[in-house]
């Protein structure tokens, strides 16, 4: 074929993306997990679709950084209580089942960490903090996602979250660089904690 995908346009997008970032809301997120940490809170992740995976990427590497996280709708997830973190990652902020544990979480007591591409959304506007990613060009024509998968309602080709995907990944594994020195957690403190499972 002889055709280079486009990568250089997609990463030029996600650090675009990332140069956006506003740095007191970078610095409002790493407070509250250094917080959450200290305190040995319980945090909990939610995303739906590829927003999900970024989500259990990132609670992964808090659970090396010994956090006492977990994946919302897991069946060991224990319940989200008054003081706990619940991380939604939503481009849209109004996928229903990422606003609705954010819902769940604030009726108990729970802190609220979100990362979106839309300030107005539902999501935001739920949210103690909210750290702003653009890359989502424009909301769904539905605001839920499982519904969208059953009927088949797919983007393009590098669909519209893609570089908020992207770019979400990107900054969530930068923050944990940054968690592992205001933690003092070392490396080896991480691989002590990884899965030894062949």
């Amino acid at each position: 074929m002889g055709t280079r995908p486009p990568f250089h346009d997609l990463l030029r997008a996600v650090e675009q993306s990332l140069d956006l970032v506003k740095p007191e809301q970078a610095d409002r997120f790493m407070e509250t997990f250094v917080t959450a940490y200290r305190e040995k809170r319980v945090v909990g992740v939610v995303g739906a679709g590829r927003s999900g995976l970024v989500a259990k990427s990132f609670a992964m590497r808090l659970m090396h950084l010994g956090f006492n996280v977990f994946v919302i709708g897991e069946t060991i997830t224990p319940a989200i209580r008054d003081g706990d973190i619940l991380l939604a990652v939503s481009g849209s902020g109004d996928t229903a089942l990422t606003v609705s544990s954010a819902q769940v979480a604030k009726r108990v007591g729970a802190k609220v960490v979100s990362i979106t591409s839309f300030p107005n959304s539902n999501l935001a506007k739920l949210s103690d903090v909210v750290l702003i990613v653009s890359g989502r060009a424009q909301r769904t024509r539905s605001i839920d996602y499982f519904s969208r998968q059953l009927l088949g309602i797919h983007e393009p080709l590098a669909p519209l979250g893609t570089v908020f995907e992207l770019s979400v990944s990107v900054l969530l594994d930068s923050m944990v660089t940054e968690l592992m020195r205001l933690l003092n957690v070392r490396e080896s403190d991480m691989l002590n904690r990884h899965s030894t499972v062949p």
